[in-house]
């Protein structure tokens, strides 16, 4: 019987002989790669906080803070498509070097930003260093990876996502216990340094042997429509809905994007190939990864100042409180290719988005006293629904297309979760701040100060004693909508279930058919 831990057994592999035998090594280097990417969000995620702290930060207002996750996520999803055709083109490994290098650059440009504005754009400039990392560790690993082995090895390439998770946020808590808020962004520069080293020795190189071209137009469609909708949520939270602005920005960005789709299924060389969605399993996985992301990103934005600004714990036990997500994760991510041979890839992914569902609903009954147990065990929980839905889905995204077209369903998965996180940030950060101005109104808070809970507390802070009346309001607003944004991500959760459920396939894809001997793709030194 063919495994893992006996090669011998396996079945015969197209892949060079000599790239095979390394191909767990080469996983390794590829696994920090990526690390450096997933890691730089989570340790985001307890820094925030602190960069909207006027005296320790930069004083970034919540709207702000969403464009500097924003604008790093728009970018990177924007971009993704055109890294993966010019890696089919150019070799993925160079562009891996090439992105790696740029994410390292633009790390120490964050670490040094001195206002919001810089931030937001070296954060940018971040995104497009990691739109050529992602997409090439993915079709690198179903590259030199047989497809009885590559369930296996996306699950570990997802389980270190909740490695970052893991270590993200205690990195970052330890880093702002000793030093300035730049220093969770300069930490990526000697994992830049050390992954750069390790792809030139061990990485091999591979391309696609009848590349597509590239598609500059339709690049441009899709980040001025993503960025044109996503400035409009923002906007609205910050405002008001009924903005004719905020109205208007909305509809061009949701025209330009189906502008976009006219064009993309017209062109002969798309940035997205629209016929890939007529595939169901490939249809259904990309809406699992981008719904339970877009409720995912929106949660882990609010719960940074739910720990820290309600509950006044500090960004390293924040990092500590998030473990548990991590574990869920690492733990079994690794194990969903097994389940989902046993029980099936439709079975497998629902149970996993009713788990993410049943978690996010709960934080709706979380308060300023709710004993830190609870929270723990629902992010452990947490971890483990986001791992029984992440790597059968993206592994379905994947075993439906032909090798040579990996780094496109890369692509595609990996767009439709930056896309999805980036939406869960605007629509649910908008809801947040919505809510918050409403029911911090009629405390006597000045205007300016009631558009987050940090600016209440700051502004309470420098009023002194008149001011202390703002602080328990705040906290109780923050909480409501907080339960607001918590239930419009479980209610996409449960979009998400529905989904999974009516369209995934029973059984898991085991691969799209090779192409002819002289079109196959080859993976050299």
């Amino acid at each position: 019987m063919a495994t893992a831990d006996n090669p011998a057994a396996a079945p015969p592999t197209t892949v060079d002989p000599h790239v095979h035998k390394r191909r767990w090594y080469i996983l390794a280097v590829l696994v920090v790669s990526l690390l450096v990417v997933v890691l730089d969000n989570s340790i985001l995620n307890v820094a925030i906080k602190v960069i909207a702290d006027p005296d320790e930060g930069l004083g970034a207002s919540q709207s702000q803070l969403q464009w500097a996750i924003n604008s790093y996520t728009l970018v990177f999803a924007g971009l993704l498509f055109t890294a993966g055709i010019l890696g089919d083109r150019f070799g993925r490994k160079k562009l891996l070097l090439f992105g790696m290098v740029v994410f390292g650059v633009a790390s120490l440009l964050s670490a040094m930003s001195q206002s919001p504005t810089q931030l937001i754009a070296a954060r940018a400039v971040m995104g497009f260093g990691a739109a050529f990392v992602m997409p090439a560790t993915l079709s690198i690993i179903s590259n030199v990876f047989e497809p009885h082995e590559r369930a296996k090895a996306i699950g570990i390439w997802s389980g270190a996502v909740g490695l970052a998770i893991a270590i993200g946020p205690i990195t970052g808590g330890a880093l702002l216990e000793h030093f300035w808020w730049g220093s969770v962004f300069l930490i990526n520069v000697p994992i830049v340094i050390i992954g750069v080293a390790a792809m030139i020795l061990i990485v091999p190189d591979s391309k696609d042997p009848r590349p597509g071209k590239l598609d500059p137009v339709g690049v441009a469609l899709s980040i001025a429509g993503l960025v044109s909708l996503v400035y409009g949520i923002i906007k609205g939270g910050e405002d008001s809905w009924t903005n004719p602005e905020v109205l208007a920005t909305i509809a061009v960005g949701l025209a330009i994007l189906a502008t976009f789709v006219w064009y993309e299924k017209r062109s002969d060389h798309p940035a997205l190939d629209i016929r890939f969605f007529r595939e169901r399993s490939f249809s259904a996985a990309s809406a699992a990864i981008g719904l339970v992301f877009f409720a995912l990103m929106g949660v882990t934005f609010f719960m940074a100042f739910y720990l820290q600004s309600v509950r006044g714990y500090t960004p390293l036990e924040t990092g500590l409180f998030l473990l548990p997500l991590a574990i869920g994760q690492l733990l079994f991510a690794p194990r969903s290719a097994g389940l989902v041979r046993k029980f099936g890839v439709r079975a497998v992914t629902t149970v996993g988005m009713l788990v993410v569902t049943g978690t996010l609903s709960s934080f709706t009954l979380m308060g300023r006293d709710t004993p830190m147990w609870i929270l723990c065990v629902v992010f452990f929980l947490q971890g483990i629904g986001m791992s029984l839905v992440m790597p059968p889905a993206t592994n379905s995204v994947m075993a439906s297309l032909p090798r040579e077209k990996a780094g496109a369903g890369s692509a595609v998965t990996n767009t439709v979760r930056q896309v999805g996180g980036a939406l869960g940030v605007a629509v649910l950060g908008s809801v947040l701040s919505s809510v918050y101005r409403d029911e911090i109104a009629g405390n006597g808070v000045p205007k300016g100060a009631d558009e987050s809970i940090e600016a209440t507390l700051g502004a309470a802070a420098h009023a002194g004693p008149s001011g202390a009346g703002w602080v328990d309001p705040a906290k109780d607003a923050f909480i409501q909508a907080m339960h607001y944004s918590a239930l419009g991500s479980a209610l996409v959760g449960a979009i998400g279930a529905v989904v999974v459920f009516k369209w995934m396939p029973r059984k898991p894809v085991e691969g799209a058919p090779e192409q002819p001997e002289q079109h196959r793709e080859t993976a050299k030194v």
